[in-house]
């Protein structure tokens, strides 16, 4: 296990507060934002900062700034900062991060099929409930 680790995953380790491995997984990758930030970097590459924020047009600079501080403490993220004016940060998965794109490949697969679903679900619903209008039924939800 890599030495960077939020202090509070640290403290839920050694109190034995994680049951199971899937929790401790499931601790570092939440967050609103955090499985598409890796799948991004992973599948795309490295970012600069604003490059993500682009990404992202509803999360704010600070959600941002605080989802890649814990996958950097986490070791998932690497933060590269250039000596440059302005300073150029760029972000990029590390070694360990990925061996998480399988499981962020995965999540991405199942949700496109589970939308699919829902929308052929949706459009049943809608035309059965075109045929209600038009004739007489006894189609309910």
């Amino acid at each position: 296990m890599t030495d960077t680790l939020r202090a509070e995953i640290k403290e839920k380790l050694i109190n034995g507060d994680f049951h199971c491995e899937k929790e401790l997984t499931l601790s570092i990758i939440s967050g609103k934002w955090k499985v598409v930030i890796l799948w991004h970097l992973g599948v795309e590459g490295p970012h600069r900062f604003n490059e993500l924020q682009k990404l992202f047009p509803k999360i704010s600079h600070k959600t941002l700034t605080n989802q890649l501080r814990e996958l950097t403490e986490d070791g998932i993220v690497h933060r590269e900062v250039y000596p440059e004016m302005p300073p150029k940060v760029i972000y990029s998965m590390t070694e360990l991060g990925m061996t998480l794109l399988p499981i962020v490949e995965m999540m991405y697969e199942w949700g496109k099929n589970r939308i699919e679903q829902m929308k052929d679900t949706m459009d049943l619903h809608n035309e059965k409930q075109g045929e209600c209008d038009a004739s007489p039924c006894t189609y309910r939800d």
